[in-house]
């Protein structure tokens, strides 16, 4: 049976999140990327498996094609319980799908890098003004999971206590996202606590966007 691929942009966070959970999962994979920049995600060959044109798809073993982070990971949740990336307890795991959906579904969208093109190149909003539409989403999705997060982390620096969990999965990609654009994170201690000592895990430290083949050269 051959491997899995996974068709990611290295600095893609919907790639980042899938990529972190394929490597808690410890599942082998093949990693294709796509150039966002090159528009590489407009092509027919690859709007035939992602009709959206969106990055990451997955391909699993047996040939199913799979779109969307969230049901990317899920269903690798769900093929693979072991080792488990949501608590045992309903209540703790519903916490982190919705800190996930706070994320996946309320900022990552108006930030994403087609939004951010559509509004400098055709909407010709300047930079300063981009950079303060990104951070205004950014401040407003972590100021909820600051208040949340005491919730989940009772039984350790993270999610699953000592291990990043389904919940990192989104989150560390997006703090990524964050630090890139030099967001003063000062007024979020308990969400900087955890990125802290979740970029100290090595399926962490393998997902990171400067460790893929395709991230640019310093």
């Amino acid at each position: 049976m051959s491997l899995p691929i996974l068709y990611s942009y290295w600095r893609s966070s919907a790639s980042y999140r899938v990529r972190i959970a394929l490597a808690l999962k410890g599942i082998a994979y093949e990693n294709h990327p796509i150039s966002l920049i090159n528009d590489e995600q407009k092509s027919t060959a690859y709007l035939a498996q992602n009709p959206q044109g969106f990055v990451p798809t997955f391909i699993t073993a047996t040939g199913e094609i799979l779109t969307q982070s969230i049901a990317i990971i899920e269903y690798l949740e769900e093929i693979q319980p072991h080792p488990a990336l949501l608590p045992t307890k309903a209540g703790k795991a519903a916490h982190c799908r919705a800190i996930a959906q706070i994320i996946a579904c309320d900022i990552h969208p108006l930030n994403n890098l087609r939004v951010l093109k559509k509004l400098t190149r055709e909407l010709c909003i300047s930079d300063t003004a981009k950079n303060e539409w990104y951070a205004h989403w950014i401040y407003q999705g972590f100021t909820a999971i600051e208040a949340l997060l005491p919730t989940i982390l009772t039984d350790g620096p993270m999610s699953m206590g000592d291990t990043p969990g389904y919940l990192e999965c989104f989150l560390i990609p997006q703090i990524y996202n964050a630090k890139r654009f030099n967001l003063d994170l000062s007024p979020y201690p308990i969400l900087t606590q955890l990125y802290t000592v979740a970029l100290n895990h090595s399926a962490i430290q393998a997902a990171h966007p400067d460790k893929q083949s395709d991230c640019p050269p310093k």
